[in-house]
């Protein structure tokens, strides 16, 4: 196997792992914040917020960046492009704003959530919608919708073209 075919299949294998990772961490989180909310313990909902700290502290945003990263050096490094294809562009923009959303808002709130020892509705719906967000993008990855972006139409068009002038060139020298 050619070297660089290794390192795009790595770097595939690498950014699934790490969405997988993404979508089980945001589960956990889901399962974590139903438990803290719907409890009647104070004791099992103090737990549970402290828990989902450990892992807004140590794994949210890493694995959030991990995944836009792997995701952005994936696109750009293969035949589908970042912006030539609608599930690649869509999926960019989602996994931006649900990285943002992340760092800037899941995270403050379950540090606040962990010093109250409860959870609010808001650590319950926040990681629903995470986790409807990235099953849509897994969706997407598979199933590939949409077609082509207008750029994509053009840079296929225009290949189509550079194509057959090779063609015809090389049956004019042959």
């Amino acid at each position: 196997m050619k070297p660089l075919k290794r390192a795009r299949r790595s770097l595939l294998v690498a950014h699934v792992s790490i969405s997988v990772s993404w979508l089980g961490l945001t589960i956990g989180l889901l399962t974590l914040g139903i438990t803290a909310f719907a409890t009647g313990d104070p004791a099992t909902a103090q737990a549970a917020t402290r828990a989902m700290q450990i892992f807004g502290d140590w794994l949210v945003v890493p694995v959030a960046l991990a995944a836009l990263l792997s995701g952005l050096v994936l696109s750009l490094g293969t035949p589908w492009g970042l912006a030539r294809h609608r599930w690649v562009w869509t999926k960019f923009w989602l996994t931006l704003v649900a990285t943002g959303l992340s760092v800037f808002s899941l995270r403050p709130g379950l540090s606040e959530a962990a010093e109250r020892g409860t959870a609010d509705i808001d650590l319950v719906i926040a990681p629903s919608v995470a986790t409807a967000t990235y099953l849509f993008m897994t969706a997407i990855s598979v199933l590939k919708p949409w077609g082509p972006t207008r750029r994509g139409r053009r840079l296929r068009v225009s290949a189509r073209s550079v194509k057959a002038v090779d063609e015809r060139s090389l049956r004019r020298t042959a």
